[in-house]
């Protein structure tokens, strides 16, 4: 788990990028990555990533967030605290691994509520491609997340050796960010201090 907080005046947005692969250094890490650098760019953030691997021991054997050890209810309130979630998962067997989703059984149901989440997926094949809005969307849809408009899918082809390999994913990547960009703008700008309380300050 690393913090990245780029150099910025304005107050970032605190951002939680959660890797659902049980590997960390996987395609969908690749891609969860090449999707935070871009909204990056474009608004500061203060950006926690959460590996489902690191998790993994805690969660387990764990029937409710009161059964988990502390490191990982910071975790979860980290999630639970954030102003926006970039979250991908991989597709085992046409659905969520299935600790990925056990983790979302031990969060709170109303922690996410108006939480805009950026979605994304990766998988064998493009026969899965649809997995965003049959299994992702219906997920954060329960938690009352606001799920930004267009999820970003990737496949093996597509992703090669640790980075995107595809002008065609990179132009996904886009089109989701700058779909997505508005809304999170906005909400930043709804968390700098008002000109009246600096003058107070």
């Amino acid at each position: 788990m690393t913090t990245y907080a780029p150099p910025d005046s304005d107050t970032p947005l605190r951002a939680v990028v959660l890797n659902g692969s049980p590997s960390a250094s996987s395609r969908t890490r690749v891609l969860l990555d090449a999707l935070q650098a871009r909204l990056a760019q474009a608004l500061p953030l203060d950006t926690r990533f959460i590996d489902l691997p690191d998790l993994v021991p805690h969660i387990g054997t764990a029937l409710s967030a009161q059964h988990l050890p502390a490191p990982a209810q910071d975790t979860l309130r980290q999630i639970g605290n954030a102003d926006l979630l970039i979250v991908g998962s991989p597709v085992f067997k046409g659905s969520l691994p299935g600790l990925f989703k056990h983790l979302f059984d031990l969060i709170d149901q109303d922690a996410l509520i108006g939480t805009p989440v950026l979605l994304a997926a990766t998988g064998g094949s493009p026969r899965h491609s649809l997995f965003i809005d049959h299994q992702l969307r219906p997920l954060f849809s329960f938690f009352q997340a606001l799920t930004l408009p267009i999820g970003v899918y990737g496949t093996p082809d597509e992703i090669i050796g640790g980075r995107i390999a595809s002008p065609l994913l990179a132009e996904r990547i886009e089109l989701a960010a700058s779909q997505a960009l508005p809304v999170l703008k906005a909400l930043q700008r709804a968390h700098q201090p008002q000109t009246s309380e600096l003058l107070e300050a």
